[in-house]
């Protein structure tokens, strides 16, 4: 005879079983609050478009105090591009060079987002003050990631195993 399966008590029903926390790699980490970063950084130039005249002014040639040509268009391409080239860098460079890396671009990219809202008028200060706010956090996040990045510990197994396989050395005579 069979018993229908609602009738089953389980073991551990989802409300009350733990869920699985993985340790994240940190790349993996670094990888995802760039991705973050990026997608705040072209939405609020997106949504920038929105504000009363900036159409008018970038048909006009002007993005906010500069006129667009090769010099403004290579540096905003740059700007862009460098948090782009950090999701790839920190997914696959060796540990060190990643961590070192990382640390630099988000120090240098704080003042950046910060002066991205030099000359704007205070009636967008919420939008302003939170995308940065947000831009600043996530930098902040990829700082203490990579400066916290795990260091290998050698184990004792691990050292007397590399202690077997070097070769012997014996005194130089004179």
């Amino acid at each position: 005879m069979r018993t229908s399966q609602s009738h089953i008590p389980r073991e551990n029903p989802p409300s009350r079983s733990r869920l699985e926390d993985l340790r994240m790699p940190v790349q993996a980490k670094l990888a995802a609050a760039w991705t973050s970063f990026m997608f705040l950084y072209i939405y609020v130039d997106y949504l920038a478009l929105y504000k009363p005249g900036v159409v008018d002014d970038i048909l006009a040639g002007i993005v906010y105090e500069f006129d667009i040509g090769p010099t403004f268009v290579a540096i905003s391409l740059t700007l862009m591009a460098i948090p782009i080239l950090m999701i790839l860098v920190s997914t696959t460079l060796p540990a060190r060079l990643s961590r070192t890396i990382n640390l630099v671009v988000a120090a240098l990219y704080i003042p950046v987002s910060i002066v991205n809202a030099a000359g704007e008028s205070w009636t967008y200060f919420y939008f302003y003050g939170l995308s940065i706010g947000l831009e600043v956090l996530l930098l902040v996040f990829i700082l203490r990631s990579a400066w916290t990045w795990p260091r290998r510990t050698a184990s004792p197994a691990t050292l007397a195993a590399s202690l077997d396989s070097e070769p012997l050395r014996t005194p130089r005579q004179a």
